[in-house]
């Protein structure tokens, strides 16, 4: 469990940032180099390579290095494991959601609650 909390930590941690998110938007449309990624912000070269080093670190990136090109792609696992973490606990809080509205159901003292959305 500790390193599973950990890798997922990592992952939200990088996609907390808006220019990490968006490097991760960019490579989800297919593989680049470090400098096309790096095109469109308006920031050092050194410093996209600092973000991609917490992407690679939380695991959401790979690189390859292929003569003096390096090369970025997605790394899909590290968005399931959050993904999976956040539908766990979206079904947790409906479970009691669900439960909380039965027993408003089931005691006739209890203002009429409105519909839920999901």
């Amino acid at each position: 469990m500790l390193q599973y909390q950990t890798r997922l930590d990592l992952t939200f941690q990088a996609l907390a940032d808006p220019s990490r998110r968006a490097m991760v938007e960019r490579l989800v449309r297919g593989p680049v180099s470090v400098s096309e990624l790096a095109a469109p912000f308006d920031m050092t070269l050194s410093a996209v390579v600092q973000h991609l080093r917490l992407l690679q670190e939380s695991g959401l990136v790979r690189t390859e290095k292929a003569g003096r090109v390096r090369t970025c792609r997605i790394d899909t696992a590290a968005l399931r494991a959050a993904e999976d973490w956040m539908s766990s606990q979206r079904a947790a809080w409906e479970q009691r959601l669900d439960r909380l509205e039965e027993f408003l159901a089931s005691n006739p003292n209890a203002p009429p609650s409105k519909k839920r959305r999901r």
